[in-house]
C-alpha cells in the first residue's frame, strides 16, 4: 500500500446521502461532458446529465474552476487507489494493472488540464501524488528483477502519457502499441 494522499480543493463532499449522490452524479456528468466537449462544456448540460438543477451544481461547485479541479482530483484519486489496489498483485502484474488505469486517466487529463489554472497548486500536488503512488510499484518490480533497473517513475509516466496522448485508429491499436511499450520496460 502506498498510502498516498490526493490533494483536495475548496469543494467538500456533502455528508447527507442524497446530497452525496447529487455531488457524485455531478462529478460523473462533468467527467463525461469534459471528455466529450472539453472543459468549456456548458454547465447547464452537466446539471441536466446529472439529473439535478443548475442551482444544485452551483451549490456544490461555486465556479467552473472548482468543478474542473474536483473532477481532476477525483481522477487522480482513482489512479492513486488503483496503485494501492495493485500492490496486492505480483510485481509485474501490479505495474501493468496500474499502467492500464493510468492510461485511462491520461485520456481524461487533456480535457481537464486545459481548464485548470496553470498556477494552481492542485496540478503540482496531483502530479506528486501520482509519482508517489506509482513509484513503489516500479521499485518492487525492479527488486523482483522484472522491470528494467534504469527505469524511473518519471520515465514510465512520460512514456505512458506520450502514448495515451496520441490518436489511434481504434482501441485495439492503442492497446497493441501500449503493450509493446510496456514490454520494453521488462528486464532482459
Amino acid at each position: 500500500m502506498t498510502g498516498t494522499e490526493t490533494p483536495t480543493v475548496g469543494v467538500v463532499r456533502p455528508q447527507r446521502a442524497d446530497a452525496r449522490r447529487n455531488f457524485d452524479a455531478l462529478l460523473a456528468a462533468a467527467r463525461e461532458a469534459f471528455a466529450a466537449q472539453g472543459s468549456n462544456a456548458p454547465l447547464e448540460d452537466i446539471a441536466r446529465r446529472a439529473g439535478v438543477g443548475i442551482g444544485t451544481l452551483y451549490r456544490n461547485f461555486p465556479t467552473r474552476d472548482a468543478l474542473v479541479e474536483a473532477v481532476y482530483i477525483d481522477e487522480v484519486a482513482a489512479v492513486v487507489r488503483a496503485a494501492d489496489d495493485a500492490a496486492a498483485l505480483e510485481p509485474w502484474e501490479a505495474v501493468e494493472a496500474w499502467l492500464r488505469r493510468f492510461v485511462a486517466y491520461v485520456g481524461t487529463k487533456r480535457a481537464l488540464v486545459d481548464g485548470l489554472n496553470k498556477e494552481s497548486p492542485v496540478l503540482l500536488s496531483c502530479r506528486t501524488s501520482l509519482y508517489t503512488a506509482g513509484e513503489p510499484l516500479i521499485e518492487r518490480a525492479q527488486a523482483a528483477g522484472e522491470l528494467r533497473a534504469d527505469a524511473t517513475i518519471g520515465d514510465v509516466i512520460r512514456m505512458v502519457s506520450g502514448i495515451a496522448g496520441v490518436a489511434f485508429d481504434d482501441d485495439e491499436q492503442r492497446d497493441r502499441v501500449m503493450a509493446m511499450a510496456v514490454d520494453g520496460l521488462r528486464a532482459r
